[in-house]
């Protein structure tokens, strides 16, 4: 298998390398230095360390301001409070890559009874469905045109859909079609798990602010917390405002000795997301290999996020991946994972992750809801070596059983 993946390979390489000259490069135009790593307590006034990580973000991310915090410890968080940051009552939002994730959907208020969901606070919402894994180009048209828009989400990865991830290209497509429209209405990203993983982000490509989680591919295994939103300074500012308290905004926060893991994280990441690419190519060849169908992608597709599924047909398959997955983790393999209810998924999950910090997806982890199709949602893996390790003991599990 490896010996078939030898040019992909080379091509994850090369992108590896692109990606590391921007953040080494950002990393020495803010002059960087020991003492930006220093801890900061109490208000967290004046942490220059703390400004100086945002202004990397910004740069590697061609946008103008970021927020890059503890105090954000989701992506389910990092897109609550920009959607309640840029939303006000009366406003429009509209997702147009269909159904959001689980938990997004109870932040809107399209699932759930929370009194604090956006639909609660007035904001109205609308859904425009992919076609065929692309935008649904001629609805999105005519609904923009009508107007009375005020922001527009697009979900890169596929969550817990059947669809496929998004690309990069058909996100600039959409982008495009909508400026030219109305270059007023709002463009957030939903960019987890998506980082480094093509050669150009969001804001490249006509975004006006994108968000995610550090315990996925930024973060790199190094942070074990946080969130970042990147983007317009305007638009960080609202969202900043939102995290913090109106008039504050970016000038509050301690770091809680978090700024030395944030840089490290950063820094890494653009080797840890190949090493993650390589391990679930590796899996999706091994997996067509030993008679599994629906995988998704093929090993030899085009890749803008690190998410990697199986569909199982079973419970029992799925439970059994899972479990294969956690025999094959550092932490806690010992430990055999089974379906149990889970706090903003309506149904039962069952979550393989024996990492070194808790729900990090960028480590090797597997999970899925135990529904039809009972499809596996892998992801992760530190070191391509570790992480082929894991998938050949989880392939191993379920053909023993």
């Amino acid at each position: 298998t490896e010996k078939e993946l030898e040019k992909i390979f080379e091509e994850l390489e090369e992108n590896c390398l692109k990606s590391s000259v921007k953040v080494l490069k950002a990393f020495q135009d803010n002059k960087v230095s020991t003492t930006d790593f220093n801890e900061v307590t109490g208000y967290g006034f004046y942490d220059g360390g703390r400004e100086k990580l945002e202004k990397i973000y910004a740069q590697i991310f061609a946008a103008e301001d970021a927020l890059v915090r503890p105090q954000i410890m989701s992506g389910t968080h990092a897109l609550t409070i920009t959607l309640f940051g840029l939303l006000k009552y009366g406003d429009t939002m509209i997702s147009i890559s269909g159904e959001p994730y689980d938990t997004l959907q109870s932040v809107i208020g399209i699932t759930g009874n929370s009194e604090n969901s956006l639909i609660k606070h007035g904001i109205k919402y609308e859904e425009i469905d992919l076609i065929n894994n692309d935008f649904d180009y001629e609805k999105i048209e005519e609904r923009v045109k009508k107007g009375n828009i005020k922001l527009i989400e697009i979900q890169r990865s596929r969550g817990y859909s059947q669809r496929k991830s998004l690309t990069i290209e058909k996100i600039e497509k959409v982008i495009s079609k909508i400026k030219s429209i109305d270059s007023n209405i709002i463009i957030m990203v939903d960019n987890c798990y998506g980082e480094f993983v093509e050669d150009r982000e969001p804001i490249e490509v006509g975004a006006d602010i994108f968000v995610s989680s550090l315990m996925k591919n930024l973060g790199a295994g190094i942070a074990t917390s946080g969130g970042y939103v990147v983007g317009r300074k305007d638009l960080i500012h609202q969202v900043a405002e939102r995290l913090t308290a109106p008039c504050i905004g970016k000038d509050l926060g301690a770091n809680f000795n978090q700024l030395l893991s944030y840089y490290k994280g950063i820094f890494m990441a653009p080797s840890v997301v190949k090493s993650v690419l390589k391990t679930m190519i590796f899996a999706s060849r091994m997996l067509e290999k030993f008679g599994f169908e629906g995988v998704s992608p093929k090993f030899d597709e085009k890749r803008t996020d690190i998410i990697q599924t199986i569909e199982l047909k079973s419970e029992e398959k799925l439970v059994k991946f899972c479990q294969g997955i956690q025999k094959g983790s550092p932490i806690e393999s010992y430990v055999i994972p089974v379906p149990d209810d889970m706090p903003g998924y309506e149904h039962k999950e069952v979550m393989a992750g024996g990492s070194f910090t808790p729900g990090a997806t960028i480590e090797l982890s597997c999970d899925g809801p135990v529904c039809e199709p009972y499809t596996a949602y892998m992801q992760g893996g530190l070191t391509y070596e570790y992480g082929k390790i894991g998938i050949m003991m989880a392939i191993e599990n379920m053909i023993s059983k």
